[in-house]
């Protein structure tokens, strides 16, 4: 990944953000749509800390002009924040949508990480590990929540949908 200037650098994690926070509520809906409300409130709670990480991010970078990317701009073909369209299905429970959310947010910090990593730019390595600090503390607060949701004993992927089957 070629160095970041600081306004590249806010500009796609802006973006990284308000896709991530679009998505988590997209699935919020779905779920909803299905009743499946547990797990929409965990949707729910992601989205919104999206929100609250780009709304900070807006504020620290209000003194820059940022660029204004287009979708073929960005360093990525899907931001990082945003996990697999497999990975997700009406059934899922609480527990699976929480270990979506934890890999969503560990390729977000890897993401920071190797921003911060590979800029010669000293306040893009500051914002990048910042940045990543507060991705891994919401994996800590995953792993937390992660311990206290129950465990279903099959996942949704293994078991057969009747309407599908033709049981």
């Amino acid at each position: 990944m070629m160095g970041y200037s600081l306004a590249e650098f806010l500009a796609h994690a802006i973006a990284l953000e308000t896709e991530a926070a679009e998505r988590y509520a997209e699935l919020a809906d779905m779920m909803e749509a299905h009743n499946n409300l547990e797990t929409a409130a965990v949707f729910r709670d992601m989205a919104r800390f999206s929100t609250l990480h780009g709304d900070e991010i807006r504020q620290r970078s209000r003194a820059l002009e940022l660029p204004k990317l287009m979708s073929w701009q960005y360093r990525w073909k899907t931001p990082p924040e945003v996990g697999d369209e497999n990975d997700i299905h009406y059934l899922m429970t609480p527990y699976h949508a929480l270990r979506y959310a934890r890999d969503n947010e560990i390729r977000g910090m890897e993401y920071y990480k190797d921003a911060a990593a590979n800029s010669s730019d000293p306040e893009v390595r500051r914002l990048g590990t910042d940045f990543a600090a507060e991705e891994a503390e919401h994996v800590v607060a995953l792993d937390k929540w992660i311990e206290k949701t129950p465990r279903p004993s099959i996942t949704w992927s293994e078991d057969a949908d009747p309407a599908q089957s033709g049981e």
